[in-house]
């Protein structure tokens, strides 16, 4: 199945509008080859936001040197963006020109192009690439285990899972009986309370915290963010 039918409209918007933020930073304003203002494409393994004119020019290398896809036309997914949102114009060229002068002349731009990303003739010969590291630190996650690739696109969502579970506050619980140790006399629960009607209580409220946490989002997005068994045994 292609990954990006899974992306809903109303996300593809989100991813639309982060997108449309990161090329208006400082350090993405212009072209990360050939300068000139407000790109509006991007290659999306080495972390660039780059000009239609340099777009061209990315596809002609193969994309095995250069994905390309623009900012506002082509679906995005998830992690796409992550990645995107954590390299950026001026993290690449530290690498990639590292050792070019910056009164370097970079006309004509097609062999500029080359000269940098396919013989990596201004590469850093002291740091390891940042789009692998970052693509590496994504697979892996905060936690150092890795990430199956076809649970990766819940990342964010379940990043925001996370973060809404830890300020969710603890849940009440409805005790059927209580033992007063100086008496030794047992509190009597409420009339027509049974311990079976606590249990279902609590699986409802914990049930139904969980859905609406995990799916209200997601109903206008009409699409199943984690799979049951990420949250199955949660009380």
């Amino acid at each position: 199945m292609n990954e990006k039918a899974s992306v809903s409209k109303e996300l593809n918007a989100k991813h639309t509008k982060v997108l449309e933020g990161l090329v208006k930073l400082p350090e993405n304003r212009e072209c990360a080859d050939c300068r000139s203002r407000a790109p509006r494409w991007a290659s999306i393994n080495l972390g660039i936001f780059i000009c239609m004119q340099c777009s061209g020019i990315h596809r002609s290398l193969g994309v095995h040197i250069s994905k390309v896809r623009s900012t506002t036309l082509d679906t995005w997914l998830p992690e796409q963006v992550v990645f995107m949102q954590m390299m950026g114009n001026k993290k690449s060229n530290d690498y990639w020109e590292a050792e070019l002068s910056p009164d370097f002349d970079r006309n004509p731009i097609e062999k500029f192009i080359n000269a940098k990303y396919v013989q990596k003739k201004w590469a850093s010969k002291t740091s390891m690439q940042p789009a692998l590291e970052v693509s590496q630190e994504i697979s892996v996650g905060p936690s150092g285990r890795g990430i199956p690739k076809k649970a990766r696109k819940y990342s964010l969502d379940e990043d925001i899972f996370s973060k809404g579970l830890a300020q969710m506050p603890p849940t009440a619980r409805n005790r059927g009986a209580s033992l007063d140790l100086m008496s030794d006399v047992a509190s009597a629960p409420p009339n027509g309370f049974t311990a079976e009607n606590d249990m279902s209580s609590k699986n409802v409220d914990a049930t139904t915290d969980l859905f609406s946490l995990l799916y209200v989002s997601d109903a206008k997005q009409e699409r199943t963010v984690v799979p049951p068994s990420r949250w199955a045994t949660f009380e």
